[in-house]
């Protein structure tokens, strides 16, 4: 399955305890979301670096929403540690000049149907609005030529 055209990829890390039972619900209950739509069952999102997701935008992905636990998280300390990552990570999108908004960090959990398609659907709209990776940058650098040419 791939992605409708002209639709970008939104890429779901969700927590094998959490998120990912979260989002087994919504196919279970038949509840449609965009079909661009990937997810990713781990452990723990925390096992992945900063360029993991870096990496991700530059073959293609769009949006990632991080689903997790939140402070209910399995592994202690878990939690604290991915906001900081993902922190971190925005600072460097920041640098390579994509909007921040791309990546989302959240809690899911096992029944939250709702919250789930929910938070799909935002990263549609954000990801409509910006287009692909790094179009944000090429945009800003047009304004910035066409302030200097003025």
């Amino acid at each position: 399955m791939g992605a409708p055209a002209g639709e970008g990829k939104i890429l779901i890390l969700a927590t094998e305890s959490c998120a990912y039972p979260g989002a087994d619900a919504v196919g279970q209950a038949h509840i449609t979301y965009p079909a661009n739509t990937y997810i990713l069952k781990v452990k723990a999102p925390v096992l992945f670096p900063e360029e993991f997701y870096l990496r991700c935008f530059d073959k293609g992905i769009s949006g990632i929403i991080v689903m997790s636990c939140g402070v209910e998280c399995p592994y202690e300390g878990a939690y604290e540690a991915l906001a900081k990552r993902i922190d971190r990570v925005y600072q460097l999108m920041k640098q390579r000049g994509l909007d921040i908004r791309r990546l989302r960090l959240t809690s899911i959990c096992t029944v939250c149907t709702r919250a789930f398609v929910n938070e799909v659907k935002q990263m549609q709209e954000v990801i409509r609005e910006l287009g692909p990776p790094g179009s944000e940058t090429k945009t800003s650098e047009e304004a910035a030529a066409a302030a200097e040419s003025a």
